[in-house]
């Protein structure tokens, strides 16, 4: 394969949502990241990738070197440097626009009418340079396990929901760019930012080409938060979950 960096969206292409790599993906991604640099790019935060699986890949350093950290959907990167998680750089808000986008977040989900009475955490959450909405909390599945992950599907399956709530939130803040992102979450950050952006910032600091780039995420659909980064021209392989995603990389591990 003439691919140089496998690209990766995290829930749903290579966990769960917010849970942990199944022992067979830890098994697959420190393989592939033995021959090739790896990207994960969510809009998750850095923490969470700490949760879901850095505490569970590889330890060698040679292997960690190869791997690229794109939380809160590009707005932050982070490279293994001298034994530790070094950030690149950070596109934060400033502390007005941070009151501004959660004012928005907090009419927008009460106007919707989708306001539930059982959270699981906070439901807003400040990443600095990603403000996000969990509808059912952040913490759901931290707390409920595989239960968390089915509430979560079941919430809003043809995704209906989260659109009605981003148009609403969007029309407050226009300025903002405001997206469905996960099963139950809206993603807000500075305009123009999606995955894209962060594939076009990642090849800045890398040097490798649309053409050296392979990506495979579960949302590369029109609307989908995965689909800008097939939009741009780099290949991608769409998958229905982490099931998916490891047959693609056993394919690929075994004809390196």
């Amino acid at each position: 394969m003439n691919k140089k960096l496998i690209a990766f969206d995290l829930d749903g292409t290579l966990a769960p949502s917010k849970s942990h790599f199944h022992d067979r993906m830890v098994n697959l991604f420190d393989r592939l990241l033995e021959k090739y640099h790896v990207c994960v790019i969510s809009g998750g935060k850095y923490e969470l990738f700490q949760r879901q699986f850095l505490t569970q890949i590889t330890k060698d350093e040679d292997s960690l070197g190869r791997l690229h950290l794109m939380p809160t959907s590009g707005t932050r990167y982070y490279k293994f440097e001298k034994g530790e998680w070094v950030e690149q750089y950070a596109e934060n808000f400033t502390p007005e626009q941070k009151k501004k986008i959660i004012k928005a977040l907090e009419e927008g989900i009460i106007e919707s009418g989708y306001k539930v009475d059982k959270t699981y955490g906070d439901t807003i959450e400040d990443r600095d340079s990603q403000i996000t909405l969990s509808i059912l909390g952040q913490e759901i599945v931290a707390e409920l396990g595989e239960e968390g992950v089915r509430i979560k599907e079941e919430w809003d399956p043809d995704g209906s929901k989260k659109i009605k709530i981003r148009d609403i939130v969007a029309k407050k803040i226009p300025e903002f760019e405001v997206r469905a992102a996960g099963a139950t979450s809206i993603d807000i950050t500075r305009p123009g930012i999606d995955k894209a952006y962060g594939m076009k910032k990642l090849m800045e600091y890398t040097g490798f080409s649309k053409e050296d780039i392979l990506f495979m995420g579960d949302r590369i659909v029109p609307g989908g938060n995965d689909y800008a980064v097939e939009e741009m021209g780099i290949d991608c392989i769409a998958v229905r979950s982490w099931h998916d995603t490891a047959y693609a990389i056993e394919g690929i591990v075994k004809v390196s």
